[in-house]
Parts: C-alpha cells; structure tokens; sequence
C-alpha cells in the first residue's frame, strides 16, 4: 500500500508540474457507477494539482432531468463528464461532445443484492437466474443503463419480461433519489440489480453475484470533454489520473474492473 500511495503522489506531482499548468475550478459530470472511485481519489488530485472539483451528480441516460444528458442538453456547462459508454453514445450523437475526448476509466458489471440475512438464490445460469425472478415477489433496478437494459433486452432474452413486468419497480438514482440497494435494504423489494459498485457498499443488504454472461452487457465507464468544456488541460489531467495504473487498486476496490493500461 505504501508503494502505492508512493507512485500515485509521483504521478500527481507531475501532472501539476506540467508546463503551463495553472489551478483551475473543473466542473465535473459523474454518475453512480464510478463516483466511489472519484469520491476517493479526487482530494489527492486536489491537493497535488491545486485545482478544484466542482461536482454535479446525475444518472448516465434516462427521463430523469438530472440526467447528464438533459443537464447538458438544456446548457449546463461542464469541463468533464465521467459516465458509463452509453450516456457518451447518446453525447455524441447530440452533438455535445468534443470528438476523440472519450477516455475509458473501469469496466462494470450488473449484479443482483437481497436483504441482508435473506437466502441467497441461484443466479449462476441463465436457467437459474430466470428461476429466481419468477419466485421474486419484487424486483427493483434503476432507472439508468442498467436497468434500461435489463428491461428491454436483459428480462426479454430470459424469457420472463411480460411475468415479471408487474412487480418490477424502476428506482431514480442520485442526486434526488437513491440507490437501488437501498430500496432492497428496506425490504421494498425483494431482489435488486444495478452495477456492482453501486450495491457492494451499501448498509442492510447481501450480494449474491453478477448476472450470466448472456444478459451481461459490455459496460464502460468512461470521461469525454463536452463542447463546452472551458478548462480542457485541467480536465484531460484528471482523466488521465483516474485511468492511471496508480488507480487500480482504488478502481477494483469500488467493484470495478481496471483496464490495462495504455
């Protein structure tokens, strides 16, 4: 641990010594999934580079008006976003992403929690997953990619989309709503799926694993620079600090999955 803390000041003392670097305030975009990551690494890269993280928070995609997309959409102007690879598409299908900005942070999974002393049941195949969400009494995902997915594609290719739709609850996510993990703590439903990172760390519930491969969809967190980004160096930087090898242990910590380093 002390060698890794070594090699991460390393790092961050020469991002704020690179030429030309000057402390700047750096509006940041972030959704649920990688905010752990950020919460805990952003002081260091404060301290080190003398910039300043100003943080909005909102869901990578949906009907949310807090989502990232609707944010920026209506003008809210931010240096960086950091969200998963779905939310990026749909910014750059709108336009509001400056090309060749995306930088890939951690790979994700969608996993499933219960209660916390509740059985855990079999999701380790397909056939079993389907199983247990037919003997659910309540199912709760969010309203985000995940759940998004889930709901579309995920619960469709199990065969039990039409059974299950009604006891199917879509959570709202932070900042006005809440983890889907929470919903499960307090017994409003009786299984849950989301990202790892967003339920390993959660009070009052149990993780019983990630879902089969078959409804398991590649999911990138990534940063990107909007078009409106007015302090681009000092948010590259910090994507580059986030995507660092330095930040791996930080990175799988959160119940995520390091990329190799580029």
């Amino acid at each position: 641990m002390l060698r890794h803390l070594a090699c991460l000041f390393a790092f961050l003392v020469a991002i704020a010594l690179a030429p030309g670097a000057t402390a700047a305030d750096i509006k940041v975009m972030i959704s649920a999934g990688f905010f752990s990551v950020y919460k805990e690494l952003g002081p260091a890269f404060e301290t080190s580079t003398g910039h300043k993280l100003v943080t909005t928070r909102g869901p990578s995609i949906g009907d949310s008006p807090e989502a990232i997309p609707a944010r920026l959409t209506r003008g809210e102007e931010a240096d960086v976003v950091i969200m998963d690879g779905v939310g990026v598409d749909l910014l750059d299908q709108r336009d509001l992403v400056r090309p060749g900005s995306r930088t890939p942070l951690a790979e994700s999974f969608i996993g499933m929690v219960v209660r916390a002393g509740q059985p855990k049941p079999d999701i380790s195949t397909m056939e079993a997953l389907r199983k247990t969400l037919l003997a659910a009494r309540s199912i709760a995902c969010s309203d985000s990619s995940s759940g998004t997915y889930l709901s579309t594609i995920g619960f469709r290719k199990l065969g039990v989309a039409d059974e299950i739709s009604g006891k199917t609850r879509r959570v709202r996510g932070p900042p006005s709503g809440e983890l889907v993990a929470a919903v499960v703590a307090r017994g409003e439903a009786e299984v849950g799926f989301q990202q790892v990172p967003e339920l390993i760390h959660v009070p009052g519930v149990d993780f019983v694993g990630t879902v089969p491969s078959d409804v398991q969809p590649p999911t990138l967190f990534v940063g990107a620079l909007p078009k409106s980004s007015q302090h681009p160096d000092a948010a590259v930087a910090l994507l580059q600090f986030l995507s660092s090898a330095e930040a791996a242990a930080v990175i799988t910590k959160a119940g995520l999955k390091p990329l190799p380093a580029r």
